[in-house]
């Protein structure tokens, strides 16, 4: 996992995910502001980054007594996406639940479409078992589909519902498909940056863990995991290799976010005024 600082927008981006969606969706400028304050990051780059997700249509300016940001209507499923990939899907993929299949060709002429249909199927799980076939979980049929719609890319695949038959090692196959060893470097690397402050946050908490505190320490960490489980398809375990190391870094996630979700939620109402919807 690197070590340089995230994004003003990859922060932004936690804050409406995880708070504000539920809150009505909608946060003034400046009590944007006062919030990324608290994560070290100040009003210009605030503002910066904020024009940026304008440009990807990720925010939209609404005055509601104040100049704010909303969600756009358009990323809403984005970020249902996003929660069953991060929240709903810790555990390991069921191999008799089967497979999702994709199968793309692409003109030439088109190849921007290519390069994009590749980089959003492996951004979802898949792997690429031969030129234009990609494979992943069954469990991932319906967001992949959703996806290739809302992109407007389902012309250019074939979309199946797949069982293994036979012939080779499965288990040994699956390791050419997916980059098990940079997948299991980044899981280390979490597990390594955050499972001394699981302990701190856990013990703090039985003291009485102040609201504001545990923001400054949830939201970079929610930031730096939810990039984990689209790295991961979460292959069932009979496929995995012994030593997988997601299983620790998935308890040290589990044990922040039960710990700080919470109060961390407690401190955006505070200074947003903003109630649940």
């Amino acid at each position: 996992m690197s070590d340089s600082p995230l994004r003003p927008s990859s922060l932004i981006n936690t804050v409406y995910g995880a708070f504000l969606r539920r809150l009505g969706g909608w946060i003034s400028i400046a009590d944007l502001i006062t919030l990324m304050s608290e994560l070290d990051v100040d009003g210009p780059a605030v503002r910066s980054a904020i024009s940026r997700l304008k440009k990807k249509g990720v925010l939209e300016p609404e005055r509601r007594g104040a100049t704010g940001y909303r969600l756009s209507p358009a990323v809403h499923p984005v970020f249902d996406e996003g929660d069953r990939r991060i929240f709903a899907s810790l555990e390991p993929a069921d191999l008799a639940d089967g497979w999702a299949m994709a199968v793309f060709s692409v003109p030439e002429s088109e190849r921007s479409h290519r390069y994009q249909l590749r980089t959003r199927l492996t951004w979802l799980g898949f792997g690429n078992i031969a030129p234009g076939v990609w494979l992943a979980p069954g469990r991932l049929l319906d967001d992949a589909r959703g996806m290739l719609v809302r992109l407007g890319l389902s012309d250019y695949v074939h979309l199946f519902a797949a069982d293994y038959a036979a012939f080779s090692d499965l288990a040994g196959t699956v390791s050419s498909w997916w980059d098990f060893p940079a997948i299991q470097e980044q899981y280390a690397s979490f597990t390594d940056t955050y499972a001394p402050v699981a302990d701190r946050m856990t013990a703090a908490a039985a003291a009485g863990l102040d609201d504001a505190d545990a923001f400054r320490h949830y939201v970079p960490m929610l930031t730096q995991w939810r990039r984990l489980p689209y790295l991961d398809p979460g292959l069932p375990t009979e496929l995995l290799p012994p030593d997988w190391n997601a299983v620790a870094a998935r308890q040290v996630f589990q044990q922040l976010h039960g710990v700080l979700l919470d109060p961390s939620l407690r401190h955006v109402r505070e200074v947003t005024g903003l109630q649940d919807v």
